[in-house]
């Protein structure tokens, strides 16, 4: 297996490993910043990917544990500087003769080398381009990094093989940590025509003024996910029923929690936003009753009567006419949905606000000036 194989395979598994990360990326994102900027998703999805693919190079192509148990091969090499009394007595070389040097170039004695080095060049460029690590981390956590490659070579991928199907080789750590040297420099030139990491988190910051659907959204999810949680811990505790006590619970969370607390669930205060009046300086609770009554009715309450309406008239349906029905029915109320997604999206205008005099707003830069402050208290 040569390695543009082993790169296929990891361009393969890699939108995977990206459907894993991509929630916790974006809750630590909006958490932080306010918004998910596309150029710092690009670098550090670009990372993820130069990582799995470093991997694979590392332990790919994987042998038979039969296979392995044949092996009669050395497992370490701890000489130092081996590779190159390697190169200069099996890469046929002749100083003198230069018609031997593309041959040696070519030979394994040559490449594999060579691979080492590059291996870790853009571990090198990222910690300092974009981690902002200085030339001794980053020669620090390179050398970590080959010796975590060469650990899992050595213990036959974690003790999964009987013994360690390749090299423990003292040279790569070298190399490698020579690879993320030359990185670093090449993250210093990468700081001279990109946007540097300030850059970066203040254009996020910039954004995170702005509430987006998708935050909005976000910060909604979790904020049922908690109720589900707590009411579910509730529920075994103290055998709570899921019939008023649970719309009790949940009128108390999304009205009392947020008048209570500056207009914040716990999603919201996550998620930096809050709910603000656009009447008043004051939140007041009945706005909040409004707003959640008027938001349930829309988004909870229509489509359930039309539901309940239409299987009242179904019932008098013939079978192949009922899926028929059935069918557009869902097709009328994803629509809806679509429909008030988008225009969200678009309007930012949302009925329930209005009829409640309320609007949500993004808290990044409060907590920007919060934090600004603190920090001169500190000094």
């Amino acid at each position: 297996m040569n390695y543009l194989s082993i790169i296929k395979i990891a361009l393969i598994i890699f939108p995977f490993i990206a459907f894993l990360i991509t929630m916790p990326y974006v809750l630590k994102e909006y958490h932080k910043y306010g918004s998910v900027y596309w150029y710092r998703a690009l670098i550090i999805y670009s990372f993820v990917l130069y990582l799995l693919t470093a991997y694979f190079l590392v332990i790919l192509p994987l042998p038979s544990r039969a296979e392995v148990l044949a092996l009669t091969t050395p497992r370490t090499q701890l000489i130092p500087f081996n590779f190159i009394t390697d190169f200069i007595n099996n890469s046929g070389l002749v100083i003198s003769d230069v018609t031997t040097y593309l041959t040696a170039i070519k030979s394994n004695q040559f490449i594999v080398p060579l691979f080492n080095l590059i291996l870790t060049i853009p571990f090198g460029a990222y910690l300092h381009y974009y981690f902002k690590y200085n030339l001794k981390k980053t020669v620090l956590y390179s050398f970590l990094l080959s010796l975590f490659f060469e650990l899992t070579q050595l213990t036959g991928l974690y003790f999964i093989y009987p013994r360690g199907y390749r090299l423990f080789d003292v040279d790569d750590l070298i190399l490698n940590t020579c690879g993320g040297l030359i990185g670093y420099f090449v993250g210093s030139l990468l700081l001279k025509f990109l946007p540097n990491r300030e850059t970066i988190d203040d254009t996020a910051k910039a954004l995170g003024r702005k509430v987006s659907i998708v935050r909005r959204s976000i910060a909604y999810m979790l904020d049922w996910f908690i109720v589900t949680f707590i009411f579910g811990i509730l529920f075994i505790i103290f055998d709570f029923q899921v019939n008023y006590n649970y719309l009790i619970f949940i009128a108390a969370y999304f009205i009392l929690l947020p008048y209570f607390f500056k207009g914040q669930t716990l999603g919201c205060k996550f998620m930096k936003i809050k709910i603000v009046s656009t009447k008043s300086e004051k939140l007041t609770l009945m706005q909040m009753i409004l707003r959640t009554l008027f938001f349930y009715l829309g988004y909870v309450g229509m489509p359930l009567l039309v539901l309940i309406l239409c299987s009242n008239i179904l019932t008098y349906f013939s079978n192949t006419l009922l899926v028929y029905s059935v069918l557009l029915l869902c097709l009328f109320i994803f629509i809806y949905y679509v429909v008030c997604f988008f225009k969200l999206a678009v309007s930012k205008k949302i009925f329930y606000e209005t009829w409640s005099k309320t609007k949500i707003i993004s808290t990044t830069l409060e907590v920007q000036i919060e934090n600004d402050e603190e920090n001169v208290k500190n000094d």
